[in-house]
């Protein structure tokens, strides 16, 4: 059963070359102009209930995130009037794309070129359909992948096309080294990015939001779009077979600061009424109860005891009212959670978890000392390593690092960890070049996960006292580090790890900011030592709500439902599950993007009057 409820092809060839004088980014720009009008040209065909004279707007949209604000945005250029309905305060506005280090995934972007990464749209793609996996009916058009995989090819388009482009318009720059994350499984055809392409927006997150916000608030001093925050939606109503509005619960006004846990008393009820209904509320990262009832056995037993990425309002609800409507929920199984979170020392939502952002050096042991193989490698293969944690049979593992590692390698996600980019502070983001940054050095002292010292015998005795179960021995973890430890003598090895190293350091950014010196754990001169305990951090669903290239929601006959579109996390971040089993990141924001801006269009063309 697809269970996501609150209740409880062959890989595509590079195609011919463009004509002469039209470049490939050109051409690119061109395919995505097309494949964005032919789903607009089907959505123009009435898939609606037509615009009764009650009704309160041309559109609802359900969740005020980013893939809300840019539907909003979208249908308010076009002329429409939306209502734009969030459970939460005006104070979340932008949802939990806010808090996010503002990553996005371009390819052959001039960024990437500035630092000599060679990439295109066909490695690009290889590198999307070997993460991805996709086995569930490509071209059975019944099945689980089929959209998903349609939306695979036409965001990868859009990410070598005119992406880029478009957000540079709307004032959105990037800090000019490209990150390298997810580097994979070793295969060149299986998972990971074979490059860099996480482009790390200037001002992080917010700056992200920051376009598409002043779209809608301006279009709302216009009179095109109505706020209507502590509207939380308990229904979708349909009338003759179309979705026809929403009905739901007026929240008591709330006062809470953003990412703070706002009160659910209800103190009236509304319906209203519009012929579409976009649902963009996000995922489940925050119910850790569906998140557990939809953990996969491939994935081992889901820990007792793990963090929160997001805030609580990301709990899933709209999840099962859609599906309630007739919305059919895919791939529900399938899920991208972080494994090295720290308990927040400063909370701002409950359980708040922070996810470290490793660089290649730090030594990986799980709970009793075991050194972790390949792919498990700071940065390599998210989800193998998180199988490798749950099959150890505990909820946790263990960094063993340097203060040179750390000073070079540990970036922190989250806008609020980063204020230097958040903030377009050139003269912090420089201080990272002789000081370890101030957020790393706050969690070092104050976080209940690190343990520091000066010699591995005293680093051991902390991290079980730390614990509390006395399971690192002594003897055998200096073993594993002393054997790694003499890899570093020659230029070559047969360490893994240690080729990982060598590999980052060939690469300019990495060489630059986020790989230390290839030197000994035990290196008196490297220390102190410090050991970080790693929790597994919730975060994202990568299924979702089936929909078509216009957003439309699908039923169980792969029928699109009158009047119903979704977009962003809920749907999968397209067609319901544009990543399929793992994501390349940096996919995330531009995933909400992408289908938010998709969706809009499409719901605008087919309300044309």
């Amino acid at each position: 059963m697809e269970n996501l409820r609150a209740s409880s092809a062959a890989q595509h060839g590079p195609g011919s070359e463009p004509p002469a004088g039209l470049t490939r980014r050109h051409a690119l720009t061109v395919a995505g102009g097309v494949l964005a009008g032919a789903a607009l040209a089907q959505a123009a065909v009435p898939a609606f209930a037509a615009p009764a004279a009650s009704a309160d707007a041309d559109a609802i949209v359900v969740g005020h995130g980013l893939a809300g604000l840019v539907a909003t945005a979208e249908l308010a250029a076009a002329g429409r009037k939306v209502l734009l309905l969030d459970q939460e305060p005006e104070s979340n506005l932008g949802g939990q794309a806010f808090w996010s280090f503002g990553g996005l995934f371009f390819v052959d972007s001039d960024e990437q070129r500035l630092m000599g990464i060679k990439d295109s749209r066909e490695l690009a793609w290889q590198d999307w359909l070997g993460t991805a996996g996709f086995d569930r009916g490509i071209d059975d058009p019944a099945g689980q992948d089929h959209w998903a995989y349609k939306w695979a090819e036409a965001y990868v388009d859009f990410a070598a096309g005119e992406k880029r482009s478009w957000l540079y318009g709307l004032g959105v720059r990037w800090f000019p080294i490209v990150g390298w994350a997810e580097r994979g499984g070793g295969l060149a055809d299986g998972h990971g990015n074979s490059v860099p392409r996480f482009h790390v927006t200037w001002g992080t997150g917010p700056a992200v939001v920051e376009p598409f916000e002043k779209k809608v608030r301006d279009a709302a001093a216009g009179s095109k779009v109505t706020f209507k925050f502590r509207h939380r939606v308990d229904g979708i109503v349909t009338t003759g077979g179309a979705v026809t509005g929403v009905r739901g619960a007026v929240l008591e006004p709330s006062d809470a600061a953003r990412g703070k846990p706002s009160s659910r008393t209800v103190v009236g009820e509304f319906e209203l009424r519009a012929p579409v209904v976009i649902v963009t509320s996000g995922g489940i990262g925050a119910n850790h109860d569906l998140v557990r009832q939809n953990w996969p056995a491939r994935l081992g037993t889901p820990p007792k005891f793990m963090v929160t990425g997001v805030p609580a309002h990301v709990d899933g609800r709209m999840l099962a009212i859609t599906e309630k409507a007739g919305g059919r929920i895919v791939n529900p199984d399938r899920m991208w959670h972080y494994t090295e979170g720290l308990r927040n020392y400063d909370p701002i939502w409950p359980g708040h978890g922070i996810r470290i952002l490793p660089g290649p050096s730090s030594m990986w042991f799980d709970a009793t000392g075991k050194r972790f193989n390949t792919p498990d490698i700071p940065g390599y293969d998210t989800l193998h390593t998180l199988k490798s944690i749950t099959d150890s049979g505990h909820d946790y593992s263990w960094f063993v690092t340097t203060q040179k590692i750390i000073a070079k390698e540990f970036a922190l996600s989250g806008s609020e960890q980063n204020p230097d980019l958040t903030e377009k502070n050139i003269w912090k983001l420089l201080s990272r070049i002789w000081q370890t940054p101030e957020p790393i050095e706050k969690f070092k002292e104050k976080g209940a996960d690190f343990v520091v010292a000066s010699t591995l015998p005293e680093l051991v005795a902390g991290m079980n006292r730390l614990t509390g179960d006395g399971l690192i021995d002594l003897a055998d973890l200096k073993r594993q580090i002393d054997a790694r430890d003499r890899e570093i003598d020659n230029p070559y090895t047969k360490d893994i790890q240690v080729m990982g190293i060598r590999n980052a350091l060939s690469y300019p950014g990495d060489s630059l900011s986020r790989t230390a010196p290839a030197h000994k754990i035990l290196d008196s001169g490297a220390g102190p030592l410090i050991a970080v305990r790693l929790n597994v951090l919730t975060r994202k669903t990568l299924g979702g709500l089936q929909t078509d290239l216009s957003g439309r929601v699908l039923d169980s006959t792969g029928t699109p439902i009158p009047g119903l579109y979704a977009a962003g996390e809920v749907a999968g971040f397209g067609g319901g599950g544009v990543h399929g089993y793992r994501s390349l990141e940096g996919t995330f924001l531009g995933g909400c993007l992408f289908s938010g801006r998709q969706t809009g269009r499409a719901a605008a063309a087919a309300t044309a009057s």
